[in-house]
């Protein structure tokens, strides 16, 4: 049953389905603050170490991220066209791709953990002891990963067809459970790092289980359709190529600033979880594009797509703008939260600067991946962030590496990538090419 009808010219519509949105976008990243808040004071090769793995983990969220993004723009064109059982039919095939590709990272991660993280921990300071905690919490924590990727499913499909309010509860609930747990676990039990991953992998799972048995009372078929798999593969290469970027560069970010010491990763742990915890914040305005702008172009109401947009992106920058004024005020005191440890705060301070300065242009940025994905239009954006990385990121960051700039090099790499993708979307947006109606 569809829980909003609302249109894409008003405003309040945006509104009302953004708001619920952001919420479930803010209550992982919420959680993994909290997590990072309780490891941190572990220490700072414990904090390094879930810095390292739960980069990883993050890529093959990341990766996925196709099953809710691609999902919400196929299933809300059938829903604009009339359609909602075939929107939920998306969400169907999207959940075996999820069950798929979870068993598969899990059994990966046993074999590759112990390698990969040594490789992102390199031979500097503590790089030892930081590979070896990451990989002991990223072998557990991968048993989340199928429950992470069906939630993605989950919120895809219901995203499509306008019910923002039962993710909510979903996702709220189970990891305001999870974040309970975790310091009875880590501290309680004694547990460390490892009572850390248990409770990301207890939310995770849980979230699942509701996600799926939402699906089941859509009394809908359940049997794999290789012609839908094959089209949800194809839109997913698109934002997966794009998303495998965006994670090159992250992941780049956290091994150079590994090679800069255990308090550099630390402070880059605090940074970058904030900026993921604002990034989705952002989001939220984007997944109202994907569904609003979807079901205007499924039914052929190509003005009001537009119309759309330039709200959208301006409702990006507004909120981008927000984020920033509060991050910097926050800056005497955010990173105490988090670590105990004096030379942690400093290399903080040394990213506070570029991450301040960089969240109105991702909120504008963020809005209008948004319009595209909800558009079909995931080819420019592919192509857009393989040029931001290859072009823009990656030199930055090897090159402050090789100059020994320290974490303000780093943060200023990803301020490249920022501000090229800012310039590419913009031109995109404005020219309305995206803009092709009917139910693809």
């Amino acid at each position: 049953m569809s829980t909003l009808t609302a249109r894409s010219s008003d405003a309040r519509g945006i509104v009302t389905l953004a708001l619920p949105a952001l919420v479930v976008l803010a209550a992982e990243p919420l959680y993994v603050l909290v997590d990072t808040a309780v490891v941190g004071h572990l220490g700072k090769v414990q904090l390094a170490g879930l810095a390292l793995g739960g980069t990883i983990l993050s890529v093959a969220a990341a990766l996925a991220n196709f099953l809710a993004y691609g999902t919400t723009g196929r299933a809300a064109r059938r829903y604009g066209a009339g359609d909602r059982p075939g929107a939920v039919a998306e969400g169907v095939q999207a959940s075996w791709l999820a069950l798929g590709f979870g068993v598969a990272f899990v059994l990966l991660a046993q074999v590759l953990a112990g390698p990969v993280t040594r490789l992102l921990a390199g031979d500097g300071p503590d790089g030892a002891a930081i590979a070896a905690g990451a990989a002991q919490w990223l072998r557990i924590a991968s048993f989340g990963v199928p429950g992470v990727l069906l939630a993605l499913a989950g919120n895809g499909w219901m995203r499509g067809v306008q019910d923002t309010r039962r993710p909510l509860v979903f996702v709220l609930g189970a990891n305001l459970l999870s974040a309970a747990l975790g310091p009875v676990l880590v501290y309680g039990a004694g547990l460390g790092l490892v009572g850390s991953a248990m409770a990301n992998v207890t939310a995770q799972t849980l979230s699942a289980a509701l996600f799926v048995a939402a699906l089941l009372s859509e009394r809908t078929a359940l049997r794999p359709h290789p012609d839908v798999l094959r089209a949800q593969l194809a839109v997913g290469r698109d934002l997966v190529l794009r998303t495998l970027s965006m994670q090159l560069c992250f992941t780049s970010a956290a091994a150079v600033a590994a090679r800069f010491g255990a308090a550099s990763v630390g402070a880059h742990q605090i940074a970058l979880q904030l900026w993921n915890f604002c990034a989705l914040l952002l989001d939220s305005v984007a997944v109202a594009a994907q569904s609003l702008v979807g079901a205007d172009l499924g039914a052929g109401r190509v003005a009001e797509a537009r119309h759309t947009a330039r709200r959208i992106g301006l409702a990006g920058a507004v909120c981008g703008t927000g984020l920033a004024v509060l991050i910097g005020a926050g800056a005497p005191v955010l990173p105490a939260v988090f670590s105990g440890d004096a030379a942690v705060h400093h290399q903080a301070m040394l990213a506070w600067p570029w991450f301040v300065g960089l969240l109105p242009f991702a909120g504008v940025v963020f809005a209008l991946d948004g319009v595209l994905i909800g558009a079909g239009d995931v080819g420019y954006l592919r192509n857009l962030t393989l040029v931001s990385t290859l072009c823009g990121f990656l030199p930055a960051v090897w090159l402050a590496y090789a100059l020994d700039l320290g974490l303000g090099g780093v943060w200023a790499g990803l301020a490249v990538f920022i501000l090229v993708r800012f310039a590419l979307i913009v031109v995109r947006a404005v020219r309305g090419r995206w803009a092709v109606a009917g139910a693809r």
